[in-house]
């Protein structure tokens, strides 16, 4: 705004200007005089300044080192350098070998072993001159299973091309044939009418629900019907029956994405640990439970754990309604049932109840139990006096009683208590906590549960299928503690836990006491008690596999070298599974 348009006297206007340009004048001067100064300091600075005495680190490359880095190996093997070198590649075996194990080839087994204790039934590997060296093919027509849980109730024919189930068993709704499919009903001869009336009628004396009961042995399983079941309830069934004129029973199972092996109580122990399952069960399983002096029953004891349960189905119990339809003699069933009743006493079994078809028995908390006055009368088996309860890879059954731990007072659990599922899986286990399991603590337990979390975590994002279903039966070839089928319980999977029968550290005790399964083998024979396992995953527990399944002796190892894998048609077929899947 013009100074003529305010209303002030113009001399006014122009004395304002003039000071105002003054006191620009002014500070622009006061600005230079103060830079001039702070230059003349800095360079006065930088003259007097000396550099400090620092460290100086020689990183030149002399041309002539004094002392070489030696990178080479030292620690070799004296093995072949190259034992295969003989062996030509493996070519497939003939079309009907599809179903092959070699160890459990019931022709060869009828036509050399007796039939005395169904010894022919039992795991008979090759002789070296029988051996077969190929690859099992997949059966013609092989489709993708089911994935979890449809699986439970479907299977492809193509994949398990067997009638005679369909036609022995149709009537009792073990499997029925539709179309291409085989349609599992839940069925059994036991439970005809259904699997889930039959486990009602066990829940009512059996704590199902409450997480006591997690491990069950079925013996002479069938289809598995009656632990898949079971999974409604979070228990870990693991069914177990022979190869016979049933055909594929076990194979059925694990189509079914069900756990299962081949097994048959005969000569030997079962390949399980002492103390192992909560509880045992036979449903018309044909097993002599009297013959043999006990031996069979005995066996069950040695399995079950402390405060374990055994549910028996089938003859002799409930005689006096079913003797006519077994077409046996009614003295013959009353006498079976008295030896019966009076074997498991002498076992120091309590008997809870029999209802209808079916009878429970329950093995003591401790043995302080057998000395109370109710059993002093019995003449029971004597206790076994050999340490290694846990052996069990071809070992002999005997008669006699595999003691419990020390208790003190007969309300104490022998061994230790379990905590309840689904604690159990992560709470650090008896064996551990006391020094039953050499070398191990609950420190290196913790450890190893964080370890296999991350790992799978990292398996699972590479994996994604794992949620959905897609892979169910796994194997841990060489388990250590369970922490991989720990790690892996949140998925819809279950994990066959694999332990080396000649490690110094058994461990597969350990892995009973956390709520899961497994067995003990023999990889040098390198045949799974398996007929083709539809196994969808492989996990071992370095990442070279051989590190520590075949951390050997020498001549071990190279005994398996000259096998040439030629009992491994069986290993063989597993893998073929796996990458078709």
């Amino acid at each position: 705004m013009p100074c003529d348009a305010v209303f002030f006297p113009l001399n006014l206007c122009r004395r304002g200007l003039a000071v105002a340009v003054f006191i620009a004048c002014l500070c622009s001067f006061c600005y230079y005089v103060g830079l001039y100064k702070n230059i003349q300091s800095f360079s006065k600075a930088k003259a007097s300044y000396q550099r400090p005495n620092c460290l100086q680190f020689n990183l030149s490359i002399p041309k002539n080192p004094s002392v070489f880095l030696d990178f080479e190996t030292h620690h070799r093997a004296s093995l072949p350098s190259n034992p295969f070198s003989d062996f030509p590649p493996l070519n497939l075996c003939p079309e009907n070998f599809t179903h092959y194990c070699p160890c459990q080839d019931l022709t060869r087994m009828t036509r050399l072993y007796s039939r005395e204790n169904v010894v022919y039934k039992e795991r008979h590997c090759p002789e070296k001159g029988e051996v077969v060296r190929c690859l099992i093919p997949k059966p013609a027509g092989y489709r993708t299973p089911f994935p979890w849980p449809a699986s439970r109730d479907l299977a492809w024919f193509a994949n398990v091309p067997f009638k005679t189930l369909t036609v022995t068993k149709g009537s009792q709704n073990w499997v029925r044939l539709e179309g291409n499919k085989l349609v599992f009903p839940g069925g059994g001869t036991s439970f005809q009418a259904g699997v889930k009336g039959y486990v009602d009628g066990i829940r009512r004396f059996v704590p199902l629900k409450k997480g006591t009961v997690r491990t069950v042995l079925d013996i002479g399983c069938g289809v598995a019907s009656f632990g898949a079941h079971l999974l409604d309830y979070n228990i870990l069934t693991m069914s177990v029956a022979p190869r016979d004129s049933h055909e594929a029973q076990v194979q059925f199972a694990l189509e079914r994405g069900l756990p299962a092996m081949l097994g048959v109580l005969s000569t030997y122990r079962l390949p399980f640990p002492a103390m192992s399952f909560d509880m045992a069960h036979c449903s018309r399983c044909l097993i002599q439970w009297t013959g043999y002096d006990g031996l069979y029953l005995i066996e069950i004891d040695r399995v079950l754990r402390p405060g374990g349960y055994w549910v028996l189905s089938g003859p002799p119990i409930s005689w006096r309604n079913s003797y006519k339809g077994w077409e046996t003699k009614r003295e013959e069933c009353e006498r079976e049932q008295a030896v019966l009743e009076d074997l498991a006493r002498r076992l120091c079994w309590k008997k809870i109840a029999e209802k209808g078809p079916i009878a429970v028995w329950q093995k003591p908390t401790n043995h302080l139990h057998c000395s109370l006055k109710k059993f002093r009368h019995t003449e029971s088996p004597s206790f076994c006096q050999r340490a290694d309860h846990d052996a069990a890879w071809y070992r002999k059954l005997e008669p006699c009683i595999t003691p419990l731990p020390k208790a003190t007072n007969v309300k104490e659990i022998a061994g230790g208590a379990l905590e309840k599922w689904p604690k159990r899986l992560t709470s650090s286990p008896p064996r551990i906590l006391n020094g039953h399991a050499q070398e191990i603590t609950s420190k290196m337990f913790v450890k190893d549960n964080l370890l296999w979390n991350q790992r799978v975590s990292h398996y699972a994002m590479v994996l994604t299928s794992l949620t959905a279903g897609k892979y169910r039966n796994i194997m841990d070839m060489n388990a250590g503690l369970g922490g991989f089928a720990a790690a892996l319980s949140k998925f819809p999977v279950w994990i066959m836990n694999v332990i080396p029968h000649h490690l110094k550290n058994d461990t597969l005790g350990i892995i009973y006491e956390r709520g899961l399964i497994g067995t003990y083998m023999d990889w040098l024979t390198c045949t799974f008690m398996t007929l083709r396992l539809p196994l969808m995953m492989f996990e071992c527990n370095d990442c070279v596999a051989g590190v520590r399944l075949f951390q050997l002796t020498q001549e071990r190892m190279i005994s398996f070298m000259q096998m040439g894998f030629s009992q491994c048609t069986c290993i063989g077929a597993i893998f073929l599974i796996f990458f078709l899947r």
